[in-house]
């Protein structure tokens, strides 16, 4: 090695092949991380459910009517929880229900929830596809 390669590596004026295999793998990390969260976004959406709350009726202190709709993926089972609330917005029913795929996007559903005490309201908790 001669004396100007010292000097030239010692002071930095070398070719950097290391600042290009850097930016290299920064590009492939960055467009990995951009697929995912594309990949992701796009299974969250597939998977979704939305719920509409159509009305209720208030039986008896034992029974209430929920009438909602559901607008989901075509061809997938959809699970809901519903809940029966008191004048505190205390749960005093409580109800899982399970319907199979349907041909259409939107469903509509009329749900009785049983009750432990005089419910003032009912609700869709949540809806997800199992």
């Amino acid at each position: 090695m001669t004396i100007q390669q010292r000097l030239d590596e010692r002071y930095g004026r070398t070719p950097h092949q290391g600042r290009r295999s850097a930016w290299i793998v920064g590009v492939i990390i960055a467009a990995v991380v951009v697929a995912w969260f594309a990949w992701s976004t796009m299974s969250q959406a597939a998977d979704s459910v939305d719920v509409d709350d159509l009305g209720f009726e208030v039986h008896d202190e034992h029974h209430v009517s929920l009438r909602f709709q559901i607008t989901s993926a075509d061809a997938q089972p959809v699970a809901c929880a519903l809940e029966a609330l008191d004048e505190q917005f205390g749960s005093v029913g409580w109800r899982i229900v399970e319907y199979p795929p349907a041909a259409g996007v939107t469903q509509s559903h009329t749900e009785t929830i049983p009750t432990v005490a005089q419910a003032t309201t009912g609700i869709v908790k949540s809806c997800w596809v199992p």
